[in-house]
């Protein structure tokens, strides 16, 4: 196999490594050497994929929202006359996942908030970066919903994406602590059924 080839899909399983231990162990419980000896990588290789745990973590943040961002498009993009609907099946089948999941490690992105989302400036700006595109796709799902008369026009598609975000993450935590997804349930039901509706 050619070296840049293999280099790329050892960056590759390190940043998914990362994912399933940051998720599992959190950051500061997580040390770059179970990474690398899960991947099967030398610790001084390490240095060659990236410059700092701190720069790890930023990438790996990006690494996990990219999926997420992707299924949301395909749905919006599957969706033209109904991007409430979209939108709702997005969230149905996040709470279809956790439930096989056991609930077990939430979302990543929340976790790090709470961890060091004030104590890493690149983990930080990786954070409000991988934030704010979520937001902003969720923000055009509504704005089109809003287009198609789904959603009310009182409040603006912005402020009704950032609620959804917001109130999705503090769900989420509740999910967690009482293993239960009726607190992501009732955060969608509460939103994309009734206080959002046109």
């Amino acid at each position: 196999m050619p070296k840049s080839i293999q280099k790329e899909l050892n960056r590759e399983n390190l940043l998914n490594q990362g994912v399933a231990f940051f998720i599992a162990q959190g950051y500061h419980g997580t040390g770059l050497q179970e990474i690398l000896d899960a991947v099967n990588v030398p610790k001084g290789s390490f240095y060659n994929y990236f410059d700092s745990k701190d720069d790890f973590c930023a990438e790996v943040i990006q690494h996990y929202i990219h999926p997420f961002i992707a299924q949301l498009s395909i749905y919006l993009n599957q969706s033209d006359t109904d991007a409430l609907g979209a939108i709702r099946r997005y969230f149905d089948e996040l709470i279809e996942e956790l439930e096989k999941n056991a609930f077990k490690g939430g979302c990543l992105l929340g976790n790090l908030m709470g961890e060091i989302g004030n104590s890493s400036d690149a983990c930080q700006e990786s954070l409000q970066s991988a934030v704010k595109n979520y937001r902003d796709l969720l923000q055009s799902g509504l704005a089109r919903a809003q287009q198609q008369g789904t959603v009310r026009r009182d409040k603006t598609a912005e402020e009704m994406a950032d609620l959804l975000v917001n109130t999705w993450q503090g769900a989420l935590l509740r999910m967690k602590i009482e293993k239960s997804s009726a607190p992501i349930k009732q955060c969608c039901h509460t939103l994309l059924e009734d206080y959002f509706k046109a």
